[in-house]
């Protein structure tokens, strides 16, 4: 590497991790807005009422079937236009527009959660049926039961496929540089076209999700010990 590109690499390293920490941020704020979702859309699917079970299951088929890529933009300029209308009709004057940052969190949030349905429905439906039972027998309330029987029961079943989304999200995030957003790839993209260093700065991106996703398994592998400990072949 040549000293033109040791400094165009020094010049854009301050934004380009500035960008992953915008990254990290979206991800985070996605995946927790998404595990609550995915709870109250797992209970949905779950109910013994029909109309929240229709609700639940037309929350998770349709969010699914959506590419994140049009859900971002369609919030970021259908959704402007419409809060600006709304202002409007209600006698306010100027323009309203929804942010990068709020975009990003609030789609892949509310894809998270139609995924994170499936995965805790699943951990659910896992859970010895006895275990429930014994719990209504020692005259459990429903709140309790889900915080000290269903909770720790299905999150073995659940942590799996919750590493899965969360890798997932990590890569999503980077679809909302479709916007102008800065963050990880965004701020790659910029710096690889002002210095023409393409190969660097994408190795440089490359890198960096890389490192995100090693920490992330390592962090999820010690969780899933954890939630394991004392059951046969752990």
């Amino acid at each position: 590497m040549d000293s033109a590109s040791n400094d165009g690499l020094l010049a854009w390293m301050g934004p380009i991790l500035h960008g992953a920490l915008t990254t990290v941020e979206i991800a985070v704020l996605a995946y927790a807005i998404g595990l609550a979702l995915g709870l109250i859309g797992a209970g949905a699917r779950l109910s013994p009422w029909p109309a929240l079970r229709a609700l639940g299951t037309g929350y998770s088929t349709v969010v699914r079937a959506m590419p994140e890529l049009l859900l971002i933009i369609l919030l970021y300029y259908a959704g402007s236009q419409a809060l600006t209308a709304a202002y409007a009709a209600l006698g306010g004057d100027g323009q309203l527009a929804i942010g990068g940052f709020a975009t990003a969190v609030g789609v892949l949030a509310f894809v998270q959660g139609a995924y994170m349905t499936e995965v805790f429905r699943g951990a659910i439906l896992a859970i010895p049926r006895g275990q429930l039972e014994a719990a209504d027998a020692y005259g459990f309330s429903r709140a309790c039961r889900f915080r000290r029987i269903v909770i720790p029961a299905m999150l073995p079943n659940a942590l799996p496929g919750m590493s899965n989304l969360w890798l997932i999200l990590v890569k999503d995030t980077a679809l909302v540089s479709v916007i102008g957003f800065e963050e990880l790839f965004f701020t790659v993209q910029q710096a690889a076209a002002s210095t023409r260093e393409y190969l660097l700065f994408y190795a440089v991106a490359g890198a960096l999700y890389l490192v995100m996703t090693l920490g992330s398994n390592a962090l999820f592998a010690r969780a899933e010990r954890h939630v394991r400990r004392g059951q046969a072949g752990t």
